[in-house]
């Protein structure tokens, strides 16, 4: 069978709708993976620009986001590389109001023992339970 990398946004304009007659082709092509016709991938780097480019450009509410990944995350015939770590991202995202990188961050974090952050940027890892935030002046 074959494997296929699916870009950006081929996600957003199925998402979207915006471009109607791309986001059929990638319908077909969705429904193609999972009738077992071919396989299709994708990387947590594609998840972080959806997730941008949801909020900042197309101003969806957290929510929204998260629903739409969800649903990215449970597509039959998609391997979306470390879903399961995406999936918790999403709800930590939400319910912490916490931006999608640093919840992805501090949960790799937890998953790695490394409980100690340093950022300039604490307000985000303050939020997550179990990680410490500290800046570089902490340690002069």
């Amino acid at each position: 069978m074959d494997s296929y990398f699916v870009d950006t946004n081929l996600f957003l304009r199925y998402l979207t709708n915006d471009v109607p007659d791309q986001a059929q082709a990638v319908e077909r092509l969705l429904l193609q993976a999972e009738a077992g016709k071919l396989e299709l991938y994708t990387s947590v780097l594609t998840i972080a620009e959806i997730v941008w480019t949801l909020e900042s450009y197309y101003g969806m509410a957290k929510d929204q986001v998260r629903d739409r990944v969800v649903g990215i995350l449970n597509t039959p015939g998609l391997k979306v590389e470390g879903s399961e770590l995406i999936a918790r991202t999403m709800l930590l995202y939400v319910d912490g109001n916490i931006d999608f990188v640093d919840s992805y961050n501090g949960l790799w974090m937890q998953d790695h023992d490394v409980l100690d952050a340093i950022t300039f940027d604490t307000k985000h890892f303050d939020r997550i339970p179990g990680i410490t935030a500290r800046t570089p002046q902490d340690f002069d």
